[in-house]
């Protein structure tokens, strides 16, 4: 494991390999941020990511600075924009169907004119 300078890691290996651990945690953070349904677990599983995004990106920079890192080449801005009309497509979608679901479950509040259907529990007919 140690290699002939007697060090565990070279320093390179090293930050390549706490980066994408890093990336890792900040994927997790963001599905248990969108599968929280308590406001304050939500939260917190928030502030993680971005802290975590955050210290990912300042490792990035620092890596990048000292040429153990470089960034895939530049995308045209053509491509850029499309994908960000299709998000922005995809939320209005998301938004407009939220919307749509929560105005359908409102109307369906209202007192309904026949009584629910009893369960058939100890009915030996049904059984």
């Amino acid at each position: 494991m140690y290699n002939q300078t007697g060090t565990f890691m070279q320093e390179h290996d090293l930050l390549k390999t706490i980066l994408a651990d890093l990336r890792r945690t900040s994927r997790e953070y963001t599905t248990a941020t969108t599968e929280s349904s308590c406001p304050m677990v939500r939260t917190m599983f928030n502030d993680l990511t971005n802290d975590t995004l955050r210290l990912q990106g300042e490792l990035f920079n620092l890596m990048q600075q000292n040429n153990m890192y470089s960034a895939s080449a530049k995308a045209p801005r053509q491509d850029l924009d499309k994908q960000i009309q299709s998000a922005h497509q995809a939320q209005q979608k998301c938004q407009q169907f939220v919307q749509e679901k929560t105005v359908q479950t409102s109307s369906y509040g209202q007192v309904p004119n026949v009584s629910p259907r009893q369960p058939n529990y100890g009915n030996p007919y049904y059984m």
